[in-house]
């Protein structure tokens, strides 16, 4: 069966990239990105570019272009006929692919973004004599005798060019565990942790001959503990993003890419470089950029080493601190790796000094010394691809130890990503602060890269990671990804899975939703995407936080509900971005022009610095409400902590100043309408439902977003607006005049339900009149009774009001001062559809499995159901996937033996969609459903008499693949699955039920 043959016309074609476009129509630039994934660059080229024009079909706005290169990852050996030097990054061969795809892009009236290097974009081809490549600082130590001395070479001689030769007194040993990481299978291990007296703590670099060898005589040896002597030696580790080798040397494509230093601007210069030798060296692909391109871009930093090192720290520690570095080494020689990557591997021995800080100044100072080096390496990428008329965009500082919000203003299009930030809205909002003040209009979110979900991840369930996402700032969604279609070297049926389905997604047309659901998402997606890039961001309460290094996982910091619940929207903004330009005070307001902040907290979990604490004693004077919560906040040590009294006292002071508040746990909310600080979108609801509001104000048109976490809810939202309100319906991109809403004291109050896991958007505006039907008057009170509406001039109002027993009178009052009556009509109750017939359109493998290019071979089977329920649990279809037909008829109008009263229409609502649905009603087809509350007026659609209902659902592709999976090959080896999920629910599962109504016709 074909369903094309049901569907014509519904998809959005791609809007012109100049602007945001429309709501209805979004352009590329606010419309979601399919990440690429290419094998590499043997691949048809034809079908590479096939695929990206597939994207903008199903309403993609751009590509990332990613070389992923699986086969020179950790994960997998390259297959039989993959050759690197032929086909790697930046080869003749790469720049063909990469041209063609750019090429695909403007015939499809797309953008692109593209990565610096393959895989995770961490580094280039390169010479492996080249300064900017990685560098990494090991260490030995030894045991001193009790006598303290030593003469003799050095330990670990030979290993680098030493940087530092320290002595140090322990006073105690002890054992400490570093925890398993499940995420990377990797088991606990122990580590030895040693007490330093901070005051035995000595430099003794200088005195290290030529030969390696030196002679000490270290005081008061024998008496308290034991001395230790440790070495320092940084050295070039080679370390690749792309770790490929070959027998042969004959340039640098032969030998995989290797990461380059990301601590200063000279890793930068290496990868500039060789785009500029070797890629940019193609005029037509220059001008194809100029077309084209948005961002280049880079992943997450999966770069391991023993100490984040680089050749420029010592001097630019110096410099920034007041003090040498190398005499403080064994107290940063833990943890300073990777603590996203290697979490079980944070080092063998850990010295904490014994003085009240434990010597976490030193650290504090070592890791700031870090994101400065970092920022040099941003800067010098976004100057490099501002200057090409391009942007940059990165995940920055994922992973790595430094504070995340430090840098995220140094790049275009700061990125998130959804596998660390973990669905966790106040996450999110640790990242979206630092990007709203600093006015960055893009801030991006890699979507979907959930572990054991590949070909099982609901089409709804990535919606919900969406508008997590949304809720907190998020407002560009980067889809992980897109895979190539066609064959590959040693690669069976359904093609190239990305990571080995160790990861999700690989999206494409072997998968039924690709034309079914994505379609219909994408959109929504869309449509969303562009309210979120209108106008500027408005936040009413900004956060203080700071520390050492983000955690990778991003946990919860404000984790008290009262600013949530009364709708108090907040992000977190740390020192470096109270200091930026645009974090300045007028009126009472943290960054007027965006995200223009209502007051200031900082909680008694913080530490602060002297510095902070004067620019936040600053703000207060210039008139912005600071709040202390539950008490003073605490000391962040730099250095030997010297000013540690310094800010106990300036706290003080800063408590008893003007404008200057404290709030008990839990009591914000309390303190800021004492204040008189009122959420600009304040919620209140009658469940356990959550309501997230997001605002975005422009001249003309204020924008309200809304995300319902939890369970259904009623309630109200109470917008700081007196603009005439609009609903938008992000699936189908309809603008209609609000019905119901009172107008109070500057501000309008609007009832809403909203089922689980459903959004909701409004606009603002006066200026809409002339395009949307708006009446001169509205409902200040509906009946409940009421499913749905329509302005069908300024004059009149058509109200549906459902049916059934129970139901009462109704009426409907307006601004006006007039009350229209809605008689009920209590006969015609709601039912369910019965009697459904499925048509199974089962998607299998080819009979020739190394044939990848075939989307399936295809078979109907025919159920009758009773009952709606998961393809699993019908007989024939547990192990199937493909897509489902299923049909059913109407009789219309419905009778009862007391009918008195005629119906005029009805609504069919569904159970929530899981993966895609397309309705037919009498071989009409019905606009997109919202996937959380697919509820659709079908009145005019239907005819007296028998009418046929037709639902088109696309299934998960795993329960297929799960029952073939031993026969699957990709690149060469088996998937990595180490256990195989079981079967999923798919299908259309619950009910389907028939709301009848009538239509009354209001004059307002």
């Amino acid at each position: 069966m074909k369903w094309e043959t049901l569907l014509s016309g519904l998809l959005i074609g791609v809007a012109s990239a100049n602007d945001y476009g429309t709501f209805q129509e979004p352009a590329n630039n606010a419309r979601l990105k399919f990440r690429y994934w290419l094998p590499d660059a043997s691949v048809d080229i034809a079908t590479v570019q096939r695929d990206i024009k597939a994207a903008g079909a199903l309403g993609a706005g751009a590509v990332e272009f990613v070389p992923l290169y699986n086969y020179g990852a950790s994960l997998a050996a390259p297959p039989k006929g993959a050759d690197w030097a032929t086909y790697g990054f930046g080869t003749p061969a790469f720049n063909k692919v990469f041209k063609a795809s750019l090429q695909a892009c403007k015939e499809a009236g797309m953008r692109m973004d593209f990565a610096l290097g393959p895989s995770a974009a961490q580094g280039v081809p390169s010479e492996a004599t080249d300064a900017g490549l990685h560098w990494d600082l090991t260490y030995f130590n030894i045991s001193l005798p009790s006598n303290g001395s030593y003469t003799g070479r050095i330990p670990g001689w030979g290993s680098g060019e030493l940087v530092a030769l320290v002595s140090a007194r322990s006073t105690s040993s002890s054992t400490v565990t570093n925890p398993a990481s499940s995420l990377f299978s990797t088991p606990a291990n122990k580590a030895t942790r040693l007490i330093i007296d901070s005051d035995s703590l000595i430099d003794h670099t200088d005195k290290v001959k030529l030969d390696g060898t030196v002679s000490l005589s270290l005081t008061n040896g024998s008496s308290h503990g034991s001395h230790h002597l440790f070495a320092y030696y940084q050295y070039q580790d080679l370390v690749k993003n792309l770790d490929i080798e070959t027998n042969t040397t004959g340039t640098i494509f032969d030998n995989g890419s290797y990461t380059v230093d990301h601590f200063s601007p000279r890793g930068a210069e290496t990868v500039k470089n060789f785009w500029e030798t070797h890629i940019l060296n193609d005029t037509e692909i220059i001008s194809l950029l100029n077309d084209v391109g948005t961002y280049g871009w880079e992943d997450s930093l999966e770069i391991k080493s023993n100490i984040s090192w680089s050749p420029s720290i010592p001097e630019r520690f110096e410099k920034m601190n007041g003090y040498g570095l190398r005499k403080y080494l064994p107290l940063l020689q833990y943890g300073n790796n990777n603590p996203g990557v290697q979490p079980s591997y944070p080092g063998k021995l850990k010295c904490v000094a014994n003085d009240d800080h434990r010597g976490e100044g030193f650290v504090n100072d070592f890791r700031a010394t870090l994101a400065a080096g970092y920022g040099e390496y941003l800067d010098t990428l976004t100057s490099w691809l501002q200057g090409l008329g391009l942007g940059y965009s990165a995940q920055v500082s994922y992973n790595l130890p430094m504070d995340m919000q430090t840098n995220i203003d140094r790049v275009d299009a700061p990125e998130c990503e959804s596998l660390a930030f973990n669905d966790n809205i106040d996450g999110y909002r640790q990242f979206s602060g630092s990007a709203n003040v600093a006015q960055k209009p893009v801030i991006s979110n890699e979507m979907g890269a959930d572990l054991q979900k590949a070909l099982a991840l609901p089409l709804s369930e990535i919606l919900g990671q969406i508008n997590i996402a949304f809720a907190g700032g998020v407002n560009q969604i980067v889809l992980h990804g897109q895979t190539f279609t066609g064959d590959y070297f040693e690669t069976t049926w359904p093609g190239y899975l990305s990571f080995f389905l160790l990861f999700s997604e690989s999206y494409m047309d072997k998968q039924p939703a690709w034309e079914l659901g994505m379609p219909d998402m994408i959109n929504y997606v869309n449509r969303n995407q562009f309210v979120l890039h209108t106008g500027q961001p408005r936040t009413d309460v900004a956060f203080f936080n700071k520390v050492s290094y983000t955690d990778p996982q991003l946990n919860s910091l404000y984790k008290e509900d009262d600013l949530i619940d009364n709708g108090f929207t907040y992000t977190y903004l740390n020192p470096a971005n109270l200091n930026l330009s645009q974090a300045y005070v007028s009126d009472g307001i943290l960054a007027p022009e965006a995200p223009a902040y209502q007051a200031l907290v900082v909680t008694a979990q913080e530490n602060v610095t002297l510095e902070a604490v004067s620019k936040i004693q600053n703000f207060a004077n210039s008139g912005l409400p600071v709040i202390l919560s539950a008490g003073l906040p605490g000391y962040y040590p730099t250095g030997n902590a010297s000013d540690k009294d310094a800010v106990a006292a300036a706290l003080r002071n800063l408590r008893n100043s003007e404008n200057v508040h404290t709030a008990s746990r839990g009591k914000l909310a309390s303190k800021l309408k004492a204040l008189g600080i009122r959420p600009r979108v304040e919620v209140s609801t009658s469940s356990n439902a959550t309501w997230y509001p997001v605002l975005r104000t422009e001249d003309s048109t204020d924008y309200v977003f809304v995300f319902s976490k939890g369970s259904a809810g009623q309630g109200h939202l109470t917008v700081n607006s007196t603009k005439t309100p609009y609903a938008l319906n992000s699936w189908t991109g309809e603008r209609i005049a609000l019905l119901n809403y009172q107008v109070h004291d500057g501000y309008t109050s609007i009832p809403v339900t909203l089922a689980q896991n459903q959004t909701i958007a409004f606009a603002f505006s006066d200026d809409w009149e002339a395009e949307v039907p708006t009446p001169a008057s509205h409902a200040v009170h509906v009946s409940p009774e009421v499913v749905g509406y329509n302005f069908t001039t300024q004059k009149e109002l058509v109200v549906h009001v459902a049916t059934g027993a129970g139901h009462a009178n109704q009426s409907l009052k307006l601004s006006s001062g007039k009350t229209h009556a809605i008689p009920a009509n209590r006969e015609v109750s709601s039912f369910n559809l019965q009697d459904w017939t499925l048509v199974a359109e089962h998607w299998e493998a080819p009979q020739n499995m190394s044939d990848a290019t075939v989307i399936a071979d295809k078979r109907n089977t025919t159920h009758h159901l009773t009952s709606l329920e998961s393809w699993p649990d019908i007989p024939g279809l547990r192990n199937a996937s493909g897509v489902g037909y299923y049909f059913t008829s109407l009789s219309w109008p419905p009778t009862s033996a007391n009918t008195t009263k005629s119906v005029n229409g009805a609504y069919l609502s569904f159970p929530q969609i899981s993966h895609g649905l397309k309705l037919f009603v009498n071989g009409q087809a019905i606009h997109a459903l919202d996937f959380a509350h697919p509820m659709v007026d079908i009145g005019p659609f239907l005819h007296n008499g028998s009418n046929q209902i037709t639902a088109v659902v696309p299934t998960l592709m795993w329960n297929y693949i799960r029952s073939i999976y031993d026969e699957l090959e990709i690149s060469g080896s088996k998937p990595l699955l180490t256990a195989l999920p079981g079967n999923v629910d798919t299908g259309l599962i619950g009910n389907v039920k028939v709301v009848p109504y009538t239509s009354h016709r209001i004059s307002v």
